[in-house]
């Protein structure tokens, strides 16, 4: 089976998205998962290096290498982002309702990754029909629950994100394993 290519999705592609992006590929690795990580935004400045608040935050989980993080360079959901993409992990239901307005198509293949983590199931021998099984299009993004976005705070409230994105993350790499 080919690889699963992931794209993770927050605002600005500052923290949230950058943060689940370096988790989730980590994760991934240490698993023996073949997962192929991207990150992107819906409102962009383009190619904005991760902030040291996030770099911080990540090197606070104490198991994830930031090294990776030098290379990151904030970029714009692009429509080959969503073409390439077996799944968007959006961090806010205002995402998810992003990918549905302006890439409709990819509407079945992103959800929040809360969502993900509650809705997806194992009932699937494979992640792709796991996807596909959870109807993705169809949920109801007023019951969504957002991963809380530490822009503005100190970097306890990044600490706090990353922390409930690496709970995240770890529950969202067995289900795509």
């Amino acid at each position: 089976m080919s690889a699963l290519t992931v794209v993770t999705l927050c605002t600005g592609n500052a923290a949230r998205s950058v943060m689940a992006g370096t988790m989730l590929a980590q994760l991934a690795e240490h698993e023996g998962l073949d997962l192929r990580v991207r990150t992107a935004g819906t409102h962009v400045i383009e190619d904005q290096p991760a902030s040291t608040r996030v770099r911080s935050a990540v090197a606070a989980i104490g198991e994830l290498d930031v090294v990776a993080l030098r290379a990151h360079r904030s970029h714009q959901l692009t429509e080959e982002d969503c073409v390439a993409a077996d799944l968007i992990v959006a961090m806010e239901a205002d995402h998810v309702a992003y990918v549905r307005r302006v890439h409709p198509e990819a509407a079945g293949r992103t959800a929040t990754m809360r969502r993900l983590v509650s809705e997806l199931s194992l009932l699937h021998d494979d992640p792709r029909s796991r996807i596909r099984a959870a109807k993705l299009e169809l949920q109801d993004l007023a019951e969504e629950i957002d991963v809380s976005d530490p822009l503005g705070g100190d970097q306890l409230a990044y600490n706090r994100c990353a922390q409930e994105i690496w709970d995240l993350s770890q529950a969202l790499v067995v289900l795509l394993g």
